[in-house]
């Protein structure tokens, strides 16, 4: 650009922007933070945080990310928008201190199970967040560690600090044995051919396919939500044309997406509390 150009320009845009841009709230920034002294672990985690804009200590989400991770892009698609609603959220990278790539074909490393509650001992320790307030939300191999985190068993009962409450988009929800320990939240699309609502759907009612039993009522209740018409994925807007990702359907369903961003809201609501922002409509 010419030097007059970006004269004329900057102040047309100031003008422009003058008022819009004033009335606009910032956005909490995120800031990469190691969860661990790198002495005390192999592999000491590290992910993205955002500060909530409030004085007193808030709730917090820590969002775990799928088996393609991509944690930066999950940060800018759901952990960005969450901290905007009052809530302190870490969006934990798994892969990296690990060396791994892609665990989609592979399967997650047993030790993954356990990065939530590494998360949570980080968060437990920022004044800015209040530790009793603090919910897991993952997304397909991520919603998975989200739920094990939760589920009655090994993971949940060595760990000091608990969770409040748990969500998880289009989990695999095959194999779950015991009951949930805390309020939780699926959101899976009903043509899903990766993590099919079925399974889902036989974990909230507490029936198994693998055979094993779990009586309905047990446990915390599992709320369910099956988005009609929608794919694995379908809050990713990147994925506006479907694709076959390892001969599975991925598609973006606008419906959906934004359904799902306000059963989100209410849910993290109802179970952390939180501002008023938390309750405002989606625009």
């Amino acid at each position: 650009m010419k030097p007059f150009a970006a004269a004329i320009l900057v102040p047309v845009l100031m003008i422009a922007c003058a008022i819009p841009c004033a009335a606009a709230p910032p956005q909490p920034a995120a800031f990469v933070v190691e969860l661990e002294n790198p002495l005390a672990s192999k592999a000491p985690l590290q992910g993205y945080l955002r500060q909530a804009d409030r004085a007193e200590a808030s709730a917090a989400v820590v969002l775990l990310h799928g088996c393609n991770g991509n944690w930066r892009r999950l940060d800018q698609r759901w952990g960005k928008r969450i901290a905007s609603w009052g809530y302190v959220t870490l969006t934990v990278d798994s892969f990296g201190p690990r060396g791994i790539d892609n665990t989609c074909t592979s399967g997650a490393p047993v030790n993954l199970a356990f990065d939530a509650y590494r998360a949570l001992d980080f968060l437990v320790q920022q004044p800015s967040v209040d530790p009793a307030r603090v919910a897991v939300l993952g997304f397909s191999q991520g919603g998975w560690l989200a739920l094990t985190s939760v589920e009655r068993g090994i993971v949940e009962q060595t760990s000091r600090y608990k969770f409040r409450a748990a969500v998880a988009f289009y989990p695999p929800c095959l194999g779950f044995k015991d009951d949930m320990t805390v309020t939780t939240l699926i959101l899976v699309g009903e043509l899903d051919d990766w993590t099919p609502a079925v399974e889902c759907r036989n974990l909230a009612e507490g029936r198994d396919d693998w055979g094993i039993s779990r009586r309905k009522g047990d446990g915390v209740p599992i709320r369910l939500v099956v988005y009609p018409g929608a794919y694995h994925a379908f809050d990713v807007a990147a994925l506006d044309k479907s694709v076959e990702y390892f001969g599975h359907h991925l598609e973006f369903n606008q419906s959906a997406a934004e359904r799902s961003v306000d059963a989100l809201r209410e849910f993290l609501y109802a179970t952390l509390g939180g501002s008023e922002r938390a309750k405002e409509p989606t625009k």
